[in-house]
């Protein structure tokens, strides 16, 4: 609950921020600029004279809206691989997790880097260099799940009543393997925002002028004793949303939890 209403106040911020901090995040204002947090400013001022505040805000619309779709899409696509190589094993299992195995091989970083070095650094691009990467992870912990599942005695019964594979896959057998994947989904959610502003610091990311937390964190570098807000904010912020998430994901946990 309490990570759900850091959430809440997460969205609530980005929603009101027009009420709250009426700046243009994009505006320039030299004459305002490296102006320390205040009434008029409350996280203060950039170096251009931005309101930090307007940026942190905007900024969590990039990073939550990379995070979310960089996990659940490629979600959707390991929960099926992982439930059809469970399922049918054999050739098709042997197939599918050798795939799996030599993605895996390869460190996450690494290879998003590479994916993204190729292709180019973009908000685009990144949807794709996770879309590669990201769900690995779900087709082994589904694939796991689906095998133990797939010896229980209502399943076998299924298979007597000849109920056809997409029926026992998605009505008898999914719902019963899907709850690793969403817990593991909320950490995945805190790493992915980190991943994205790591990218965003070294230049391969999203890309200026866009208000993301890791593109704020490197154009306040140059500033960090001058003004050290400029830093901490976006810092704190991403800080924010990993903190929530996680509880969010130690809740799933114990409330999913099978009762003994």
């Amino acid at each position: 609950m309490i990570g759900c209403l850091m959430l809440l106040v997460l969205v609530a911020g980005v929603v009101l921020t027009p009420v709250l901090s009426p700046h243009d995040p994009f505006a320039l204002d030299f004459a305002s600029a490296v102006q320390p947090p205040s009434l008029t400013h409350w996280f203060g001022t950039d170096n251009f004279g931005r309101d930090i505040f307007a940026r942190v805000m905007a900024g969590a619309v990039y990073d939550l809206r990379l995070a979310l779709v960089c996990v659940f899409g490629p979600m959707m696509v390991g929960i099926g691989v992982g439930l059809v190589a469970g399922y049918y094993g054999g050739t098709i299992d042997r197939f599918l997790m050798r795939i799996t195995d030599i993605v895996w091989a390869f460190p996450f970083y690494v290879l998003v880097l590479a994916i993204v070095g190729v292709l180019g650094p973009s908000e685009s691009n990144l949807y794709i260099a996770f879309f590669l990467v990201n769900w690995i992870g779900y087709a082994r912990i589904v694939r796991g799940e689906t095998l133990v599942v797939g010896r229980l005695e209502y399943i076998e019964a299924a298979r007597v009543l000849r109920f056809s594979d997409g029926r026992v896959m998605g009505r008898h057998i999914l719902p019963n393997t899907v709850t690793p994947a969403l817990v593991y989904s909320m950490s995945d959610v805190v790493l992915t925002v980190q991943a994205v502003a790591a990218l965003s610091f070294f230049g391969l990311g999203v890309q200026p002028p866009a208000p993301e937390w890791g593109l704020l964190i490197v154009e306040s570098i140059d500033y960090l004793r001058e003004a050290p807000w400029m830093t901490i904010f976006p810092g704190l912020a991403i800080a924010w949303v990993g903190v929530a998430f996680s509880l969010v994901g130690e809740g799933l946990a114990a409330t999913l939890k099978p009762k003994g």
